[in-house]
């Protein structure tokens, strides 16, 4: 189940098409499995309609705005419906294979990784998968930028909680970390960072200029 979610502003930006593509990714496989952001999202996608076909004269004012957002954070969670048809695996459609089996490069003692950046040409961003052996724990880092994580197998701790798969998570500059792999799967994640990471330990420091 999932526990980390968007929120409302990024469900907003994601239906108006205003994410970058990597982003938009992030947003959309948290969809496929999240009811609760999945109706939230069709909600902002039929007001988006309905103000489309008012304009050019609507404008929504700030108050508006941020009337919208609290109506929807507020609105009780969709009960479980039938199972919707399968929806096209889209990560498995642009890596080509399944996560478990890429070309993973040894990054730092128990984190693999994998850069897909190219896989998204004339995008800013990096656009990296990431992989925490089971048990394992992730150099201590914060931030240069902002960082969009999903989980897609496995699940990490950190002094915020525990992300399951699925889950979402957004940190900037002033977020500093050390993820721990918890359960018997190594954890996988998809993140989309505006600029490098910052390692904060005594001894990985000195590394930071090798880091992209």
């Amino acid at each position: 189940m999932t526990r980390h979610h968007p929120d409302s502003l990024s469900l907003m930006e994601y239906s108006a098409g205003n994410l970058s593509e990597p982003h938009a990714l992030c947003i959309r496989l948290h969809l496929d499995k999240c009811l609760s952001c999945r109706s939230r999202a069709d909600t902002l996608d039929s007001l988006g309609a309905v103000v489309m076909e008012q304009q050019p004269r609507v404008s929504v004012s700030e108050s508006m705005f941020d009337s919208i957002l609290a109506r929807i954070d507020s609105s009780p969670a969709p009960q479980p419906k039938a199972k919707p048809a399968p929806r096209i695996n889209v990560l498995q459609k642009l890596l080509g294979e399944d996560i478990n089996h890429l070309p993973w490069k040894r990054q730092l003692g128990d984190v693999s990784v994998m850069d897909i950046t190219d896989r998204f040409p004339g995008q800013h961003e990096q656009v990296v998968l990431q992989k925490l052996v089971a048990g394992g724990k992730a150099p201590a880092h914060t931030h240069r930028g902002s960082e969009t994580t999903i989980v897609l197998q496995g699940a990490f701790a950190d002094q915020k909680g525990v992300f399951n798969q699925w889950d979402f998570v957004v940190l900037t500059d002033q977020d500093e970390h050390k993820p721990v792999a918890v359960g018997s799967e190594d954890c996988i994640t998809l993140s989309v960072l505006s600029a490098p990471i910052k390692l904060t330990g005594t001894f990985t420091r000195m590394l930071n200029p090798f880091i992209r």
